[in-house]
């Protein structure tokens, strides 16, 4: 187990953040997920973050997209104390970043909210999210937010 690998971890953790990242949306999009491709989605989102937190440019930013991914998929796969916990952490390592990044992060919250059937707190960081989302500079990136948040 102490041995080096035959490979380069560095560029192996940057290439499998992405990858997994990536290949994380295929299930996401996906309309009709079966059990067992949801746990392969669940699976994917967690490795996706297992990769960054190896990496040396991970920051709060990365953190904060990684925490998103997992709140979101847990979210779909309806497991809504998981997608509760992640959204939580999205939130806490997005404060004082981007508008973008705190706007996702109450995206999260509203659909974990969603999913526990909270539609008090849901809307409320539906609210949030939203009136954030006025405050993102990038047209695109605002419209992807605007979109999420009608898909909630």
């Amino acid at each position: 187990m102490g041995k080096d690998p035959c490979f380069d971890t560095v560029l192996a953790h940057r290439y499998f953040a992405a990858d997994c990242f990536n290949k994380t949306w295929g299930f996401i999009e996906k309309p009709n997920r079966t059990g067992d491709e949801d746990e392969q989605m669940l699976r994917l989102a967690q490795a996706s973050l297992w990769h960054w937190t190896n990496r040396a440019d991970c920051n709060s930013e990365k953190l904060s997209i990684g925490y998103w991914l997992l709140a979101r998929v847990y979210a779909l796969a309806s497991r809504p104390e998981d997608a509760k916990r992640y959204a939580d952490s999205c939130l806490q390592h997005s404060q004082g970043g981007a508008p973008f990044f705190v706007a996702y992060a109450y995206e999260a919250m509203a659909r974990a909210e969603k999913v526990t059937g909270n539609s008090s707190l849901m809307t409320k960081y539906k609210t949030e999210s939203a009136r954030l989302a006025e405050t993102v500079n990038d047209a695109g990136d605002r419209k992807l937010l605007i979109d999420d948040l009608a898909s909630i």
